[in-house]
């Protein structure tokens, strides 16, 4: 899928994120590096913890899972 795509989808952070690198641009590595299925699971507990009480800071994709 393209990078386009999936800031459409998942970019509703905006540049406002509390985590560096942006939830969208996390998740888009996460796939890269894991795969759909694999990947799509350390993005969605990413999603879960961006709330006002969910923490911030920098917090990169695993290369090894």
């Amino acid at each position: 899928m393209s990078a386009p795509f999936w800031r459409s989808l998942l970019g509703w952070g905006g540049p406002c994120c509390r985590f560096h690198p942006t939830c969208s641009d996390y998740a888009i590595q996460s796939i890269r590096i894991h795969g759909a299925w694999r990947g799509l699971i350390p993005s969605l507990k990413r999603f879960s913890r961006c709330h006002p009480w969910g923490g911030a800071g920098f917090d990169p994709v695993e290369e090894t899972s």
